[in-house]
């Protein structure tokens, strides 16, 4: 069966933990291009203040206060979306925790608490929207990580439930193959992005958390997100740094193994700077209503995702990349410079 995904200003969007980072960005960027938007997450001031900013800019918005580890309150999202605009086209699975600890000190209660939220929350949010999307079509899109396909020490627990939202969605993706279902099912898989990951992530550091570089902005993902709705998209890593990881992690693994073993532990900290005093999102709802987190994004943009959104472009900037390669290639190693891409 062909898969048509319509316009997104013709759909409505469901999207979990809505309240900050991705989720918030892509909300509002979503209603700005006409979409109407359904608004989950736990924390119902940040949910009615953020709808609030998109009414008033002439955007469609409904919330629910929902925590998606609870199947009770994932049926209840469904719900609001068909009681205010019919039911919905595309469902994101957004919502996410953290926790910054070793495997052997993190405790038994935040190791299940963590899937509860980032695995469980998928596996809710995916069967309750396949339910509307199998009758009517439309997308169904998860968000992992490049963590999806990678180590990542001092987040151990976070990684491995982003490993079992990548084996979830291929499998369910597959299912509906064989169903032939009207569904787009879609990982994206962000690299590290500067949201407010590391002050709600709870951290049994030493030092304040931060997300280990290199570091998009969120738009990025959103840009990714919102492209997926509107044209079935398998998977996609977001960010040309995270696509070169995975690749050095799946080409040479012993080798990365030691170096992101190195790094990881020298950037997940922000040196000489205490733990923060905020509370931590894992139990309960956080501070929420920000879009970015303390450290500052790197790369506004990605020229590595801006190619793969259009086909037509990606030889040339194949062909830049050669020519910039031969050409560091051709200069001496004392004059190399840092690039950044």
């Amino acid at each position: 069966m062909t898969i048509r995904l319509k316009k997104l200003a013709d759909q409505v969007i469901v999207i979990t933990g809505a309240t900050s980072g991705i989720g918030l960005t892509t909300a509002c960027k979503a209603a700005q291009r006409g979409a109407a938007v359904v608004l989950a997450a736990r924390n119902a001031d940040a949910l009615a203040e953020i709808c609030a900013g998109i009414q008033a800019g002439g955007g469609r918005c409904a919330t629910v206060v929902a925590d998606v580890g609870v199947r009770e309150d994932v049926d209840r999202i469904a719900e609001v979306a068909r009681q205010e605009f019919g039911g919905f086209d595309t469902w994101v699975n957004n919502a996410g925790i953290g926790v910054y600890a070793t495997l052997e000190e993190m405790s038994p209660e935040d190791h299940e608490r963590i899937f509860q939220t980032n695995y469980w929350g998928v596996v809710h949010g995916s069967l309750v929207a396949l339910k509307e999307l199998k009758r009517r079509g439309g997308a169904l899109i998860n968000i992992g990580s490049i963590s999806s396909d990678m180590p990542s020490p001092l987040l151990g627990a976070y990684t491995a439930t982003k490993h079992a939202v990548k084996g979830f969605t291929d499998s369910l993706r597959m299912e509906m193959l064989h169903e032939d279902a009207p569904v787009a099912i879609t990982l994206i898989q962000p690299s590290g992005i500067d949201t407010p990951f590391g002050e709600h992530a709870k951290n049994y550091m030493d030092e304040a958390s931060q997300v280990p570089p290199p570091v998009y902005a969120p738009e990025v993902v959103a840009s990714a997100v919102l492209h997926a709705a509107e044209h079935p998209t398998r998977n996609r890593i977001v960010g040309g740094w995270g696509r070169g990881m995975v690749a050095a992690a799946r080409t040479v693994p012993s080798l990365t193994d030691r170096i992101f073993t190195y790094s990881y532990y020298k950037t997940a900290k922000q040196p000489g700077r205490p733990p923060r005093d905020t509370p931590d999102n894992l139990h309960s709802a956080g501070e929420d209503g920000n879009r970015y987190g303390d450290q500052g994004h790197q790369f506004d943009r990605s020229l590595y995702n801006k190619a793969l959104r259009n086909p037509g472009t990606t030889l040339g900037v194949i062909a830049a990349a050669g020519v910039a390669a031969l050409g560091l290639l051709s200069r001496p190693a004392s004059h190399l410079q840092s690039y950044r891409g």
